[in-house]
């Protein structure tokens, strides 16, 4: 059986926890561009993870499966 290929992009995007789960940045992660709108509270908030949804989870696993 050969082996499935990583998708690169999503292995440097995620990291997985010691339990399993898979940590992800939060949207508008760079927040570099637009940013006057944008309130210094909220562009903050960005740069913190957060754990992925079950769904996107499982998505992952398909996508990236050697990450787990």
């Amino acid at each position: 059986m050969p082996k499935i290929k990583t998708r690169k992009s999503l292995a440097k995007r995620v990291r997985v926890t010691g339990s399993g789960k898979v940590r992800r940045m939060k949207e508008f992660s760079g927040c570099k561009h637009i940013r006057e709108k944008k309130s210094p509270k909220r562009t903050r908030g960005f740069r913190k993870t957060t754990i992925a949804s079950e769904a996107d989870t499982a998505m992952i696993a398909k996508c990236a499966p050697y990450i787990f």
